[in-house]
């Protein structure tokens, strides 16, 4: 049963992350998502540049534990995403593109919150 537990939390893990870098193209259709996702941009930047732990992370090794296995190494972004799918020294460029994409959805989402709400546009259709 632990090492089911332990599975779902990496689902949800990765789909975190992957709510995270595209979550922002939600709100072209629906604008109210944006507040959940700045937060979750937010926690996802906290815990990659504080020794704030993930919650998901810390619930993985806490999981870990009670089969008697130890912490992830590294954490998981090392042990799951650097390596094994993000080849060792990408970092970088993965990051740049992780804020050019944050960037483009939330400018496209602001384009189409601004053009729904706009008179003129309105009047035009």
């Amino acid at each position: 049963m632990i090492a089911l537990l332990v599975d779902v939390t990496v689902v949800v893990h990765f789909a975190a992350l992957i709510f995270i870098g595209f979550g922002g193209f939600l709100a072209w259709h629906w604008p109210k998502a944006i507040f959940v996702h700045v937060f979750f941009a937010a926690w996802g930047v906290v815990v990659n540049v504080t020794p704030l732990p993930c919650p998901l992370t810390t619930l993985e090794n806490h999981l870990r534990h009670r089969q008697g296995l130890g912490d992830l190494p590294g954490g998981f972004n090392e042990y799951y995403v650097f390596g094994p799918i993000i080849p060792d020294g990408y970092g970088q460029y993965v990051a740049f593109v992780a804020v050019a994409v944050l960037v483009v959805s939330y400018a496209g989402a602001f384009t189409r919150w601004r053009s729904r709400r706009s008179p003129l546009v309105s009047a035009a259709k």
